[in-house]
């Protein structure tokens, strides 16, 4: 018995010990030669307003080209499966093909699946670490690491050097442009409560009455107290790209304040809200607001929409005094905006407050919209010109079909 149990002992042994013998591997890593990598144009950076623009464009699109796979078949009609581990910002990612010839390198872009909620809450930098396997017929051959420096979501790329290259990405002001945003719906009640539209009638109306909504809009960005704020600059590492913060809508519309790009996105948004069609025109060290009068776009109006800021309606309100009037001092402060006779029908009594405001609110509305004409006839051809990246006449409407609006999270 003694024997027996022995020798069970042996062959149980030499059955578990071949059973924990390394398999030999089929497919040698050096020949495969699998490499996985980070488009170059983003310098190690990971933008999620990119990301976030171009969820709802074609997926072979070149701009969705961000990771790139290649290695060379180790045989005829060779299965490949890339298998991207998750992170923070992406979950688990699989990527599959048919490599048909032996010896032939293939180069592949695989989608990765993001958590785009996660890629909307991205208010700060950090880092992501994504892992690449390489399977070959069920056989795991390879996998690479790459790191990643993600962005906030705020941070929009404006061009990205590569190389000899300089990559324009200026039409990604569009994806903040939201008109689809959940406060503008109370905005719009707001603004037919103040009484300058009755009702919101896109073009139907004629020129006259798409100046009285944009006016209506004006009206409102006045007596929200929206000021000019210029923050532009972030802590990006990159030295081939330029870059600037831009807010969203509901950071205008909550603090107040707004630098020329940001006011563009916000006044853009609900004038998209109500059918209109909005440009933003972009130029080496500023941007303005133009608009079509007419809904076959042969006639463009232009806004200044910082001049929102030369007045402030809710400091205004809170400085009159016991009857309702303004203080000399902050009457002072109007003036340079109104005509004598406004002056001196508010002066007399004849003009109330509120009077007061909207005839200053027209005085400024027209300004703003003459304020950028001149600059436009001179730059027209810069703006028509399609390889000219410093100068872009970004139609919102157009735009749309690549670039969707980043959608905010409250």
């Amino acid at each position: 018995m003694r024997r027996i149990a022995i020798v069970t002992i042996l062959a149980a042994t030499l059955l578990l010990a071949g059973a924990c013998k390394p398999k030999t591997k089929l497919f040698d890593p050096a020949a495969v030669n699998f490499e996985a990598a980070y488009n170059p144009v983003f310098d190690g950076q990971l933008y999620p307003s990119v990301v976030l623009a171009l969820a709802g464009s074609d997926p072979a699109s070149p701009d969705q080209n961000l990771f790139s796979v290649s290695l060379t078949s180790p045989r005829d009609g060779a299965v490949l499966r890339v298998v991207i581990d998750s992170s923070n910002l992406n979950y688990v990612t699989i990527f599959q093909e048919v490599l048909p010839h032996r010896g032939e390198r293939y180069t592949f872009n695989p989608s990765v699946k993001w958590k785009y909620d996660n890629l909307y809450r991205t208010r700060q930098q950090g880092f992501i670490d994504l892992t690449f396997t390489c399977y070959i017929n069920d056989e795991e051959v390879d996998l690479k690491n790459l790191r990643l420096n993600y962005r906030s979501v705020n941070e929009c790329p404006l061009s990205l050097a590569a190389g000899s290259q300089t990559h324009n990405f200026r039409w990604l002001f569009s994806a903040y442009v939201n008109e689809e945003h959940p406060y503008i719906d109370q905005i719009l009640t707001d603004i037919l409560n103040q009484g300058n539209v009755n009702r919101f009638v896109g073009y139907q109306s004629g020129e006259k009455a798409v100046r009285e909504q944009v006016f209506a809009i004006w009206y409102y960005a006045l007596s929200r107290g929206i000021t000019y704020s210029s923050i532009s600059c972030t802590a990006n590492p990159s030295r081939k790209a330029n870059v600037q913060h831009i807010r969203f809508f509901d950071e205008v519309y909550n603090n107040k304040q707004a630098n020329c790009v940001d006011a563009c996105v916000f006044f853009a948004s609900i004038m998209r809200k109500i059918g209109l069609k909005p440009v933003i025109f972009v130029e080496p060290c500023h941007a303005y607001l133009g608009y079509y009068t007419d809904k076959n776009r042969r006639h463009l109006a232009f806004l200044e929409t910082t001049i929102t800021s030369w007045v402030n309606f809710p400091e205004m309100e809170k400085s009159l005094d016991a009857d309702g009037r303004l203080p000399q001092e902050e009457l002072d402060k109007a003036a340079k905006y109104l005509t004598e006779a406004q002056i001196e029908q508010y002066k007399s009594g004849r003009m109330t407050f509120e009077q007061l405001r909207t005839e200053l609110a027209r005085q400024l509305f027209d300004r703003a919209s003459a304020y950028n004409d001149e600059t436009y006839r001179a730059n027209r051809e810069h703006f028509a010109d399609t390889t000219q990246s410093l100068y872009q006449q970004l139609d919102i409407e157009l735009l749309r079909k690549q670039v969707q609006p980043i959608s905010a999270t409250l």
